[in-house]
């Protein structure tokens, strides 16, 4: 079955950084774009970056751009998502998810000193 498992959440000072990861099973990975979303309490979810099945494209949110990175491991069924300069307004559940296959349980980023 289709499964999503994120991981590299946890608690970062403002100005660090951390490095999820979506490790992905059960369709053909390589054939499908990757997403990373998150969901801060309150508010609704937001498209934070997307790549290419390929790894050759990808686009970013605004309030993420120059900041974050997301990538992919077409051989391992791993995406990234490498975030640097964290603040304290990138608190939230981030989740991989993957357009009409499923989505992650995701994965607590909080940003506080």
């Amino acid at each position: 079955q289709v499964q999503l498992v994120e991981s590299g959440g946890g608690l970062v000072q403002p100005g660090g950084s951390l490095r999820l990861s979506c490790v992905a099973s059960g369709f053909t990975f390589s054939s499908y774009a990757m997403n990373w979303y998150r969901q801060a309490p309150g508010k609704e979810r937001e498209l934070v970056a997307a790549i290419s099945s390929t790894g050759d494209n990808s686009i970013y949110a605004d309030s993420v751009k120059g900041r974050f990175t997301i990538s992919r491991d077409n051989a391992k069924s791993t995406a990234y998502l490498q975030m640097n300069s964290l603040k304290s307004e990138d608190t939230a559940v981030y989740y991989c998810d993957v357009a009409h296959i499923g989505r992650g349980q995701g994965t607590q980023v909080t940003v506080s000193s």
